[in-house]
């Protein structure tokens, strides 16, 4: 004989009193489910009246739908068997449940999106909360140091940084020598020498040495600022293909709707014709509770949410991912169209080739002293920004100046800024001719500093002397400088800027991902067949004046094919914004990063492979995401009407569809959150890919 404890039996008999016509144990249930349905479940009833407010509907117009519909029905079987003696089932625990298991699953969503924006937490964190600012008297010497607020920091401040501590603003390296570790700003892994007029990043750690840092940038201006306000602006973006989602979320609720109705309809009638056995409905004693629980399963499973997860989680993660790889993507719309790219066209100088330029032979053919033709050129090349000005610079003053320099940097560093006070000549109405060279006037008379182009248009004939031996270089992958001086020919420079060590295996990886590189550049044919021979490059065009990239991207265009642009330059901006991709390479201007839709923060051509890959695995998941959320809703809403049951019995009551609706939106944020797992691909292994 079993025995029954006596405190459940005296619990049961108090459920089972009557409180005039109600049971006890019913008026619980009721008062009980009604905190949940209106305190608990307000949020639902809020959103869902904000949605219909402004002419749309959501999951919470389901989730009210179907909870209201069990709890209104609830009442009214409680009070009709109150008063007649009669009770019908109650589904009072359904409604309570339903609520809660949405809101689990909620939670779970929002634990699983947090983890979406782990790389801008972890961006956040590099930033130091103290720095340690050198004091100095008026007269320049240092009095002192004092610990301070990181944001107290302002531009030209002198700050120390001990070994092992965070550097705290953007800035240059006044003194003391180091090594760097910048992988988590740049993604670069190997530690980077810093020593005096080195600039240093924010927020990267000084590994071995004292540094002493003028901050340049602080606050917002900063590089790491920067990039966590690209990945904040990425990550809130849409990606194009979030239309679709938008507007499949927009008529499945009213879809979702017509098909319980639907449902209901067809199990009440068939039961009211006698379609289908009592025996069917014995459980649930009548055929209007049979076929409403059918049709609340209905409403209460759908899930428009996962849909509408499947993009944004899915780009968060990507942005993410890619700032910690060295790779920072302004949009969605921009990842989206990096899977598709067709061409990639590359600029020359400074991005396959290291933009430092060297002169490696210099001529004179008009019978001018060697040293008085370059203080002549370094004179006119002074006021320009190009690299080559630059490095016809620095040739023209080590020419000068060789072995009479000190040895200490500091001392070079003040001596050069003398001397180049004193031995260049005085220029006037100096002009920048784009993809051309300068022209200015020395002395009273013109000197032109540039290519064949520029020569030619002023009428200076080339001598055939010169002629010969500029072929020669160009032949050699060497870029010609040509000099012309009141009107005429006085000698030209042959200056080369090594390729990028890893410019020949990208092009070939990028081949084998099916995708076409051109290489776009001013400087002359022959120079650009040479470096796109070595390289790997067949598709070549030279001598294109900046606004002439733009033109070249735009003929790819033509045939719908997506063209990414990869450049370093102010020339190059307009180029990267004509382009459907456009890519800067991080060490190049402001002006290109700004144009451009992707930042490859390395200066790392690898890193092209990289976003592209990565814009491909992204919008794989991405697909994923939206067939299973589109499976899920296909196979689920016609188990919850009652598809299987005439065949196995099988129902679906409330409560299992409300968990299922709910965890089906926290497994399509838990797929998109696999990306985290993402590894940039090796060279060896892209080498290896055939494209069929």
């Amino acid at each position: 004989m079993r025995m029954v404890c006596p405190h459940i039996s005296f619990i049961n008999s108090f459920l089972l009193m009557h409180c005039g016509p109600f049971r006890i144990g019913d008026l619980l249930k009721w008062m009980l489910v009604s905190v949940v349905q209106f305190v608990v479940g307000k949020r639902f009833y809020v959103a869902a009246y904000r949605a219909l407010r402004h002419g749309s509907t959501n999951m919470d117009v389901l989730v009210v739908l179907g909870t209201t519909a069990t709890y209104v029905y609830s009442v009214c079987a409680l009070l009709y068997g109150a008063f007649t003696g009669f009770h019908p089932p109650m589904y009072f625990e359904t409604s309570a449940m339903i609520i809660t298991f949405v809101l689990l699953g909620k939670y779970l969503e929002v634990l699983a999106k947090g983890r979406t924006s782990d790389a801008i937490k972890k961006l956040v964190e590099l930033v130091p909360a103290t720095a340690i600012l050198l004091l100095k008297y008026k007269d320049g010497k240092y009095a002192g140091e004092k610990e301070i607020d990181a944001l107290l920091i302002q531009p030209g401040d002198v700050l120390k940084v001990l070994p092992g501590s965070k550097i705290p603003a953007d800035g240059i390296v006044t003194w003391g020598t180091s090594h760097v570790d910048e992988s988590m700003v740049t993604g670069e892994s190997a530690s980077i020498c810093k020593e005096v007029s080195s600039s240093v990043i924010g927020g990267t750690m000084n590994l071995n040495g004292i540094l002493h840092i003028q901050a340049a940038k602080v606050g917002s201006g900063t590089v790491l600022s920067q990039i966590i306000s690209l990945v904040e602006t990425a990550q809130m973006s849409k990606a194009p293909i979030q239309k679709f989602a938008d507007y499949v979320a927009g008529i499945f609720v009213p879809i979702v709707i017509t098909l319980s109705l639907l449902t209901f309809c067809t199990w009440f009638v068939c039961g009211t014709l006698g379609a289908y056995p009592n025996s069917w409905v014995s459980e649930t004693s009548n055929c209007f509770v049979f076929s409403l629980m059918f049709s609340i399963s209905v409403v209460v499973i759908a899930c428009p949410c996962a849909l509408g997860l499947a993009t944004p989680t899915a780009v968060m993660v990507a942005t993410g991912v890619g700032a910690n790889h060295g790779v920072l993507v302004k949009g969605g719309d921009a990842l989206e169209r990096a899977q598709n790219v067709n061409y990639i066209i590359f600029d020359k100088t400074g991005t396959l080739t290291q933009g430092k330029a060297t002169v490696t032979t210099t001529k004179v053919f008009s019978g001018m002293d060697v040293g008085d033709f370059l203080t002549l050129v370094a004179s006119a090349e002074a006021s320009s920004e190009h690299p080559l000005a630059k490095a016809i610079l620095d040739y023209a003053f080590h020419f000068h100046f060789f072995g009479k320099l000190p040895s200490s940097k500091d001392d070079v560093k003040k001596r050069k800024e003398d001397a180049f006070s004193q031995w260049l000549l005085e220029v006037a109405d100096f002009s920048a001719l784009p993809g051309k060279g300068v022209q200015c006037l020395i002395n009273g008379k013109m000197i032109l500093v540039g290519n064949r182009t520029l020569i030619s248009e002023n009428g200076v004939n080339i001598p055939e002397e010169a002629e010969s031996f500029l072929v020669d270089m160009e032949l050699n992958a060497k870029t010609g400088i040509l000099v012309a001086y009141d009107g005429d020919f006085i000698g030209l420079m042959g200056v080369t800027d090594p390729l990028k060590r890893e410019a020949a295996v990208v092009i070939e990886g990028l081949k084998k991902m099916g995708i076409y590189p051109v290489m776009v550049t001013g400087d002359n044919w022959r120079t650009a067949l040479a470096v796109a021979k070595e390289i790997g490059i067949e598709d070549v065009r030279a001598e294109v004046m900046p606004a002439g990239k733009a033109d070249v991207i735009r003929s790819f265009q033509k045939d719908g094919s997506v063209v990414a642009m990869v450049g370093d330059g102010i020339n190059d901006s307009p180029a990267l914004a004509a382009a459907d991709v456009g890519m800067a390479i991080g060490a190049g201007t402001d002006i290109a990063i700004e144009a451009a839709d992707y930042v490859l923060v390395r200066n790392n051509l690898e890193d092209v492979i990289t976003a592209i890959d990565l814009s491909r695995k992204t919008f794989s998941r991405i697909r994923w995401n939206y067939f299973f959320a589109m499976a899920y809703n296909i196979v689920a809403i016609p188990v919850a009407a009652g598809a299987l049951f005439p065949f196995t019995g099988l129902q679906m009551p409330p409560w299992l569809a409300g968990a299922c609706m709910a965890f089906s939106s926290v497994s399509v944020v838990c797929s998109s959150l696999l990306l985290r797992r993402y590894r940039k691909p090796r060279l060896t292994t892209v080498l290896q890919i055939t494209v069929e």
